[in-house]
């Protein structure tokens, strides 16, 4: 018996002594290392780490510097950080990547904030561009006129002679000229479409503004974008992005003339430029039928694999607050009833309930608090039919919510996908006031509340809606619930007054939200999201540490370095790395 216990504990001994880090493989040199900074990574247990080393697409280290020294060979790159902070790559949860055509072939209204600015801006526009045929563009704000929008005329005073279709800043109503209305033969007679209004005059005349379903009536006043066009925009947009720190970008919806954009997705991907991911949501629209899911499965298995993929069906549930069609359990006080609810409820649910057997994520707009509710039943609904799965099914927006309705998304297990730079008092929340009341405008936006009753927050932008769209900003609001001093795209905004601030979270849960919890939103999570080894090497090195400075200085910091999969793909000039 001595004997054996003998040799059991010298046969422990050979097994702890290989267990040595003399015994284990020395590790392969890395292709880059990182030491010397603040890491955040984001973890489960939100490590700070010194150091990092990645070999290929892969993180194959994080920890001190010591210890990477291990993965340091003769032909490693070594970037000393000299304490600058690096965060994974910024994940944007709803960003419309492919208007990036816009900001290159459309006039820009954005942050302008009178007629007379619209009609310069406009004037302009068409003297740099002799010959146009139509002119398109956005970014003009519902508050600068009157309810019932602006009118044709104020567009026939600069552009008579050619079609004009000019989207609102958040894309739910079209200020069109007289030749677009001719053009489109939208007359008196001319009903309003379901689930969209007509802006009329006393006598029943069009005056020059579409909301909602309406705007579908000029569709076929603009020439589509080719291809060609849509290329160059995926181009630009993708190299706006890496500036901003992004490295993976949510398309919610494809723009009308689908076609087109997905194969100038399909072609970007395929011609190895793409350096982005782009999960992508295709619209399913009210009047669809349930053959709808089929089609929308054909499109996935084409779609599938590489960094542009089929994530999910979009559905809008109703329209926009400033348009007067946000969907509202109390109603307006500017005018009758409680908006626009743009589609049946047993028809959503029904939808919802196809959309779920099928596997299929389901990404939902909702503004309106009676809205959001319906959007709950329709996932409550689903789930009750096919029973529980992990279907990390999402609503976008969230600009009024039932306070009994936040569980709810916990419950069903939905995700949260908020708009922090919309967090402010400015132009929009004056409107509302006059709409809505000084109550309901002043609880506009939660964010903190989903976080305390532990729903998973993926933040967003909405680009072009939020123009530019930088995560830095975002994170500040998010913090402050205040408008950054200096930031670009708002409208009359007040620098002092926070909106809703019980609803002010922290640096790190906005960090989550455009880090981790948008690797959750596309299923990613073992993946993306944060700084471990053996996920992919997305990462961006920034000029100030956010989490130690001031929160109002957020705003200020510029990604200095951003990565995707191990290839460095932005370097800001001033960083001589």
């Amino acid at each position: 018996m001595r004997k054996f216990h003998a040799i059991l504990v010298l046969f422990l001994l050979v097994i702890s002594l290989c267990l040595l880090p003399a015994c284990q493989p020395a590790p392969q040199p890395a292709d880059l290392v990182l030491r010397g900074g603040v890491i955040y990574t984001v973890d489960a247990r939100r490590t700070i780490a010194q150091a990092m080393a990645v070999k290929g697409d892969t993180i194959v280290y994080v920890g001190s510097d010591r210890g990477v020294q291990a993965y340091i060979g003769p032909n490693t790159t070594v970037l000393d950080l000299e304490g600058k902070l690096v965060l994974p790559g910024l994940i944007d949860s709803h960003a419309h990547a492919t208007s990036g055509v816009s900001d290159i072939y459309e006039v820009a209204l954005y942050g302008i904030d009178s007629l007379e600015g619209y009609q310069q801006a406009i004037r302009e526009f068409l003297a740099g561009k002799p010959g146009l045929t139509a002119l398109q563009g956005a970014g003009w704000v519902n508050n600068v006129f009157d309810p019932k929008g602006p009118t044709a005329a104020m567009l026939d005073a600069v552009v008579a002679d050619i079609p004009a279709v000019l989207y609102s800043e958040d894309y739910h109503s079209v200020w069109v000229n007289s030749k677009a209305l001719a053009l489109a033969g939208i007359t008196a007679e001319t009903p309003d479409p379901a689930g969209g209004i007509i802006e009329r005059d006393e006598n029943g005349n069009p005056r020059g503004t579409l909301r909602e379903t309406a705007m579908d009536l000029v569709a076929e006043v603009i020439p589509p974008y080719t291809t060609d066009q849509y290329l160059e925009g995926l181009a630009y947009f993708q190299g706006f992005a890496h500036s901003l720190g992004l490295t993976t970008v949510y398309i919610p919806s494809l723009p009308g003339g689908m076609e087109e954009a997905v194969r100038a997705l399909h072609q970007f991907e395929a011609s190895g430029q793409m350096a982005i991911r782009f999960p992508t949501a295709v619209g399913i629209d009210p009047e669809d039928d349930l053959s709808a899911v089929n089609d929308l499965l054909a499109l996935q298995k084409a779609e599938a694999g590489g960094y542009f993929w089929i994530q999910a069906a979009k559905i809008f549930i109703d329209g926009v607050l400033e348009g007067g069609t946000a969907y509202l359990e109390e109603p307006y006080l500017h005018q009758p009833g409680n908006g626009e609810l743009l589609w049946d409820p047993q028809h959503y649910n029904a939808m919802c309930a196809a959309l779920d057997k099928a596997g299929l994520q389901i990404h939902v707009h909702a503004i309106g608090d009676a809205a959001t509710r319906i959007a709950l039943d329709g996932f409550a609904y689903a789930r009750q039919a096919n029973g529980q799965r992990d279907a990390r099914h999402m609503i976008t927006h969230l600009q009024l919510v039932n306070p009994q309705d936040i569980s709810r998304f916990a419950d069903l297990g939905v995700i949260a996908v908020p708009q922090p730079y919309w967090f402010v008092v400015d132009t929009y929340y004056h409107q509302a006031v006059d709409y809505i009341g000084q109550e309901r405008a002043d609880r506009q936006y939660p964010m903190k509340s989903f976080f305390d009753q532990g729903v998973r927050v993926a933040a967003a932008s909405d680009y072009p809606v939020t123009w530019p769209p930088n995560p830095m900003t975002a994170i500040e609001i998010g913090v402050t619930r205040t408008v950054p001093r200096g930031a670009e795209g708002y409208v009359e905004p007040d620098y002092e007054t926070p909106l809703n601030p019980a609803e002010r979270v922290t640096v790190e849960q906005m960090i989550e939200a455009f880090t981790i919890n948008g690797a959750y939103a596309i299923f990613m999570e073992d993946q993306i999201g944060s700084l471990e080894a053996g996920k992919k090497a997305d990462f961006i090195v920034l000029s100030q540490n956010i989490l130690d400075i001031d929160p109002r200085q957020i705003h200020n910091t510029v990604v200095l370095l951003t990565y995707f999969e191990g290839k460095e793909v932005f370097r800001h000039e001033s960083f001589g790395g």
